[in-house]
Protein backbone atom coordinates (compact mmCIF):
# COMPACT_ATOMS: atom_id res chain seq x y z
CA UNK A 1 0.00 0.00 0.00
CA UNK A 2 1.52 3.11 -0.40
CA UNK A 3 1.56 6.43 1.35
CA UNK A 4 -0.72 9.22 1.75
CA UNK A 5 0.03 12.10 -0.70
CA UNK A 6 1.43 14.80 1.24
CA UNK A 7 0.77 18.68 -0.24
CA UNK A 8 2.44 21.68 0.43
CA UNK A 9 0.73 24.93 0.31
CA UNK A 10 2.79 28.20 1.71
CA UNK A 11 3.67 31.62 0.77
CA UNK A 12 7.40 31.18 0.26
CA UNK A 13 7.47 31.68 -3.65
CA UNK A 14 9.37 29.92 -5.75
CA UNK A 15 12.98 32.24 -5.69
CA UNK A 16 14.39 31.04 -2.28
CA UNK A 17 15.34 27.53 -1.17
CA UNK A 18 12.29 26.91 1.47
CA UNK A 19 10.15 24.70 -0.71
CA UNK A 20 13.12 23.12 -1.52
CA UNK A 21 14.22 22.46 2.25
CA UNK A 22 10.64 21.32 3.18
CA UNK A 23 10.34 18.43 0.20
CA UNK A 24 14.02 17.56 1.39
CA UNK A 25 13.19 17.00 4.58
CA UNK A 26 9.87 14.92 3.90
CA UNK A 27 12.01 12.44 1.34
CA UNK A 28 14.74 12.06 4.40
CA UNK A 29 11.97 10.49 6.61
CA UNK A 30 9.97 9.04 3.91
CA UNK A 31 11.61 8.19 0.66
CA UNK A 32 8.75 7.09 -0.55
CA UNK A 33 6.56 10.03 0.23
CA UNK A 34 4.37 11.16 -2.80
CA UNK A 35 4.71 15.34 -2.23
CA UNK A 36 2.36 17.62 -4.40
CA UNK A 37 2.53 21.40 -4.56
CA UNK A 38 -1.21 22.90 -4.05
CA UNK A 39 0.79 26.81 -4.27
CA UNK A 40 3.82 28.37 -3.10
CA UNK A 41 2.87 32.10 -4.28
CA UNK A 42 0.00 32.52 -1.65
CA UNK A 43 0.14 36.21 -0.64
CA UNK A 44 2.80 36.64 2.23
CA UNK A 45 0.48 35.99 5.64
CA UNK A 46 -3.02 36.05 3.59
CA UNK A 47 -5.07 33.46 5.75
CA UNK A 48 -8.27 34.05 3.54
CA UNK A 49 -6.65 34.01 0.23
CA UNK A 50 -4.83 30.39 1.82
CA UNK A 51 -8.16 29.17 2.97
CA UNK A 52 -9.92 29.68 -0.69
CA UNK A 53 -6.93 27.59 -2.16
CA UNK A 54 -7.34 24.93 0.21
CA UNK A 55 -10.67 24.52 0.40
CA UNK A 56 -10.94 24.30 -3.55
CA UNK A 57 -8.35 22.44 -3.55
CA UNK A 58 -8.34 19.58 -0.99
CA UNK A 59 -11.57 17.65 -2.21
CA UNK A 60 -9.67 16.62 -4.91
CA UNK A 61 -7.44 14.71 -3.53
CA UNK A 62 -8.19 11.19 -2.20
CA UNK A 63 -8.94 10.76 1.49
CA UNK A 64 -6.44 10.28 3.69
CA UNK A 65 -4.32 12.55 2.06
CA UNK A 66 -1.87 15.13 4.58
CA UNK A 67 -1.85 18.74 3.82
CA UNK A 68 0.93 21.07 5.20
CA UNK A 69 -0.46 24.53 4.84
CA UNK A 70 2.96 27.10 5.45
CA UNK A 71 1.82 30.47 5.48
CA UNK A 72 1.96 32.10 9.13
CA UNK A 73 3.30 29.45 10.42
CA UNK A 74 6.10 30.65 12.48
CA UNK A 75 5.20 29.25 16.35
CA UNK A 76 4.34 31.40 19.09
CA UNK A 77 2.51 30.74 22.19
CA UNK A 78 -0.95 32.48 20.69
CA UNK A 79 0.07 30.43 16.63
CA UNK A 80 0.78 26.79 17.85
CA UNK A 81 1.22 23.83 15.50
CA UNK A 82 -2.12 21.87 15.18
CA UNK A 83 -3.18 18.88 12.73
CA UNK A 84 -6.90 18.92 11.98
CA UNK A 85 -8.43 15.56 10.89
CA UNK A 86 -11.39 16.72 8.44
CA UNK A 87 -13.35 15.59 6.27
CA UNK A 88 -11.12 12.57 5.65
CA UNK A 89 -8.37 14.77 5.41
CA UNK A 90 -5.34 15.45 7.51
CA UNK A 91 -4.16 19.27 7.87
CA UNK A 92 -0.97 20.42 9.64
CA UNK A 93 -0.96 24.31 10.02
CA UNK A 94 -0.60 26.80 13.00
CA UNK A 95 -3.22 28.21 15.01
CA UNK A 96 -4.00 31.14 12.94
CA UNK A 97 -7.41 31.18 11.85
CA UNK A 98 -6.97 29.58 8.45
CA UNK A 99 -9.11 26.21 9.77
CA UNK A 100 -11.88 28.23 11.05
CA UNK A 101 -12.57 29.20 7.05
CA UNK A 102 -12.05 25.67 5.96
CA UNK A 103 -13.93 24.20 8.80
CA UNK A 104 -17.62 26.09 7.71
CA UNK A 105 -18.58 23.32 6.17
CA UNK A 106 -17.26 20.50 7.82
CA UNK A 107 -16.60 19.85 11.55
CA UNK A 108 -13.42 18.69 12.75
CA UNK A 109 -13.34 15.12 13.71
CA UNK A 110 -10.17 15.49 15.81
CA UNK A 111 -7.73 18.87 16.41
CA UNK A 112 -4.05 17.90 17.84
CA UNK A 113 -1.86 20.26 19.61
CA UNK A 114 1.79 19.06 17.67
CA UNK A 115 4.07 17.82 20.84
CA UNK A 116 6.38 15.00 19.03
CA UNK A 117 9.07 13.57 20.75
CA UNK A 118 12.15 16.01 20.43
CA UNK A 119 10.12 18.51 18.05
CA UNK A 120 11.11 22.19 18.13
CA UNK A 121 8.26 24.27 18.96
CA UNK A 122 10.06 27.30 19.00
CA UNK A 123 12.04 26.94 16.24
CA UNK A 124 11.69 26.88 12.40
CA UNK A 125 7.45 25.07 11.68
CA UNK A 126 9.81 22.31 9.19
CA UNK A 127 10.21 20.12 12.32
CA UNK A 128 6.70 19.72 14.04
CA UNK A 129 4.73 19.78 10.36
CA UNK A 130 6.88 17.60 8.41
CA UNK A 131 7.85 15.17 11.49
CA UNK A 132 3.63 15.17 12.16
CA UNK A 133 3.15 14.58 7.93
CA UNK A 134 5.77 11.85 8.03
CA UNK A 135 3.97 9.96 11.56
CA UNK A 136 0.60 9.99 9.96
CA UNK A 137 2.15 9.01 6.45
CA UNK A 138 3.27 6.00 8.54
CA UNK A 139 0.28 4.90 9.67
CA UNK A 140 0.94 6.61 13.24
CA UNK A 141 -1.57 7.68 15.73
CA UNK A 142 -2.64 11.30 16.06
CA UNK A 143 -2.60 10.32 19.62
CA UNK A 144 1.28 10.08 19.24
CA UNK A 145 1.32 13.48 18.34
CA UNK A 146 0.26 15.24 20.65
CA UNK A 147 -3.13 16.34 22.79
CA UNK A 148 -6.22 17.60 22.40
CA UNK A 149 -6.12 20.97 20.81
CA UNK A 150 -8.56 23.92 22.58
CA UNK A 151 -8.59 27.69 22.11
CA UNK A 152 -8.65 27.54 18.42
CA UNK A 153 -8.63 30.83 16.93
CA UNK A 154 -11.95 31.95 14.80
CA UNK A 155 -11.82 34.58 11.93
CA UNK A 156 -15.42 35.31 10.78
CA UNK A 157 -15.92 34.53 7.19
CA UNK A 158 -17.17 37.14 4.79
CA UNK A 159 -20.32 36.66 3.61
CA UNK A 160 -22.60 38.09 1.17
CA UNK A 161 -25.17 40.63 2.35
CA UNK A 162 -28.42 40.55 0.93
CA UNK A 163 -31.11 43.19 2.01
CA UNK A 164 -34.63 42.54 3.50
CA UNK A 165 -36.31 43.15 0.28
CA UNK A 166 -34.24 40.30 -1.30
CA UNK A 167 -33.30 42.32 -4.42
CA UNK A 168 -29.68 42.69 -3.87
CA UNK A 169 -26.57 41.06 -3.05
CA UNK A 170 -23.68 43.06 -1.80
CA UNK A 171 -20.22 40.60 -1.98
CA UNK A 172 -16.54 41.55 -2.06
CA UNK A 173 -13.29 40.02 -4.03
CA UNK A 174 -12.12 37.33 -1.84
CA UNK A 175 -8.93 36.23 -4.87
CA UNK A 176 -7.32 37.46 -7.38
CA UNK A 177 -5.97 34.48 -9.67
CA UNK A 178 -3.10 34.10 -11.46
CA UNK A 179 -4.51 35.48 -14.46
CA UNK A 180 -5.65 38.52 -12.48
CA UNK A 181 -9.36 37.40 -12.60
CA UNK A 182 -11.06 38.17 -9.72
CA UNK A 183 -12.98 35.93 -7.98
CA UNK A 184 -16.17 36.69 -5.15
CA UNK A 185 -17.76 35.52 -2.42
CA UNK A 186 -21.43 35.25 -4.32
CA UNK A 187 -21.77 31.76 -4.84
CA UNK A 188 -24.28 30.35 -7.49
CA UNK A 189 -26.26 28.70 -5.17
CA UNK A 190 -27.50 32.05 -3.33
CA UNK A 191 -27.39 34.38 -6.64
CA UNK A 192 -29.95 31.69 -8.22
CA UNK A 193 -31.95 31.60 -4.82
CA UNK A 194 -32.26 35.41 -4.81
CA UNK A 195 -32.36 35.88 -8.26
CA UNK A 196 -36.01 33.80 -8.69
CA UNK A 197 -35.51 34.24 -12.14
CA UNK A 198 -35.40 37.70 -12.44
CA UNK A 199 -33.29 39.84 -14.72
CA UNK A 200 -29.99 41.43 -13.37
CA UNK A 201 -27.34 44.03 -13.02
CA UNK A 202 -23.92 43.83 -11.69
CA UNK A 203 -21.74 46.14 -10.65
CA UNK A 204 -18.25 45.94 -10.19
CA UNK A 205 -16.06 49.53 -9.60
CA UNK A 206 -17.38 51.58 -12.85
CA UNK A 207 -18.51 48.32 -15.03
CA UNK A 208 -21.71 46.96 -15.44
CA UNK A 209 -22.66 42.78 -16.43
CA UNK A 210 -25.83 41.91 -17.48
CA UNK A 211 -24.88 38.39 -18.67
CA UNK A 212 -23.44 36.03 -16.75
CA UNK A 213 -20.93 33.46 -19.35
CA UNK A 214 -20.86 29.34 -18.80
CA UNK A 215 -17.27 29.57 -19.55
CA UNK A 216 -14.56 32.13 -21.16
CA UNK A 217 -14.78 31.43 -24.83
CA UNK A 218 -18.33 32.25 -25.07
CA UNK A 219 -17.41 35.32 -25.86
CA UNK A 220 -15.89 34.64 -29.00
CA UNK A 221 -18.22 34.80 -31.81
CA UNK A 222 -16.63 31.22 -33.34
CA UNK A 223 -19.26 31.96 -36.39
CA UNK A 224 -16.89 34.85 -37.31
CA UNK A 225 -13.95 34.50 -39.25
CA UNK A 226 -10.58 34.40 -37.56
CA UNK A 227 -9.36 37.48 -38.65
CA UNK A 228 -12.09 39.82 -37.96
CA UNK A 229 -12.45 38.40 -34.40
CA UNK A 230 -11.12 40.86 -32.02
CA UNK A 231 -12.10 39.23 -28.48
CA UNK A 232 -8.87 39.05 -26.77
CA UNK A 233 -9.24 41.95 -24.07
CA UNK A 234 -12.64 41.69 -23.32
CA UNK A 235 -14.37 41.80 -20.03
CA UNK A 236 -16.75 38.93 -18.82
CA UNK A 237 -18.62 37.40 -15.55
CA UNK A 238 -19.17 33.91 -15.06
CA UNK A 239 -19.36 31.52 -12.43
CA UNK A 240 -16.20 29.42 -12.14
CA UNK A 241 -15.28 26.04 -11.82
CA UNK A 242 -15.91 26.36 -7.77
CA UNK A 243 -18.93 27.84 -8.15
CA UNK A 244 -18.52 31.68 -7.25
CA UNK A 245 -18.78 34.63 -9.36
CA UNK A 246 -15.78 36.11 -11.18
CA UNK A 247 -14.79 39.24 -13.43
CA UNK A 248 -12.01 38.16 -16.04
CA UNK A 249 -10.54 39.49 -18.83
CA UNK A 250 -11.03 37.17 -22.17
CA UNK A 251 -6.95 35.77 -22.43
CA UNK A 252 -5.68 37.88 -19.71
CA UNK A 253 -2.19 37.91 -18.70
CA UNK A 254 -0.77 40.13 -15.82
CA UNK A 255 2.77 39.66 -17.70
CA UNK A 256 1.49 41.90 -20.72
CA UNK A 257 -1.84 42.77 -21.53
CA UNK A 258 -2.99 42.49 -17.47
CA UNK A 259 -6.27 41.28 -16.24
CA UNK A 260 -9.89 42.06 -14.09
CA UNK A 261 -7.52 43.31 -11.47
CA UNK A 262 -5.45 45.62 -13.12
CA UNK A 263 -7.57 46.56 -16.18
CA UNK A 264 -10.89 47.35 -14.22
CA UNK A 265 -9.12 48.34 -10.87
CA UNK A 266 -10.59 45.98 -9.13
CA UNK A 267 -8.76 44.61 -5.54
CA UNK A 268 -9.13 42.24 -2.49
CA UNK A 269 -12.23 43.52 -0.77
CA UNK A 270 -13.56 45.61 -3.63
CA UNK A 271 -17.83 45.79 -3.59
CA UNK A 272 -19.29 43.73 -6.18
CA UNK A 273 -23.21 44.18 -6.08
CA UNK A 274 -25.82 42.54 -7.74
CA UNK A 275 -29.42 44.13 -8.16
CA UNK A 276 -32.37 41.99 -9.26
CA UNK A 277 -35.64 43.40 -11.10
CA UNK A 278 -38.61 42.71 -12.82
Amino acid sequence: MSNPIITLTTDFGTKDYFVGAVKGRIYSELPNAHVVDISHKITPFSINETAYVIKNAYKHFPKGSIHIIAVDAEWSIENKHLVFLLDGHYFICANNGVMSLITSTFRAERIIEINLPNSESDSYFLYNFVNAACHISRGGSLDIIGKQANNIKQIKEFKPFINDEKNQIIGHIIYVDNFGNVISNIDKKTFNDIRKGRKFEIKARYYTFDKILSKYNDIVNFDAEIEKRNDDGKKLILFNNDDFLEIAIYRSNLQSVGGASTLLGLNYRDTITVRFFG
